[in-house]
């Protein structure tokens, strides 16, 4: 049968100290803020990749532009039909 362990039965070999001064740290430090961009890998078929490219150059657009605005446009009319 196994026995089995509290913390304070393990070694003390690790490298943490026992208190960590946190005086100098930023809140929000590595908050996104609403406005910000934010780029994410995602992964669609290539038909679908080759229609919006073609579609933003013809707008004159960049294509992380163009689908932001599907995008939006999407989430606005499911919004509406709820």
């Amino acid at each position: 049968m196994l026995k089995k362990s509290r913390m304070s039965d393990q070694p003390d070999d690790d490298d943490m100290p026992a208190e960590i001064d946190f005086s100098a740290g930023v809140r929000g430090l590595h908050h996104i803020p609403p406005s910000a961009k934010v780029f994410l890998p995602a992964s669609i078929e290539q038909s679908v990749w080759e229609y919006f490219a073609r579609r933003a150059e013809q707008k004159g657009v960049g294509l992380s532009e163009l689908l932001t605005h599907v995008l939006k446009r999407n989430i606005e009319i499911t919004e509406a039909l709820k």
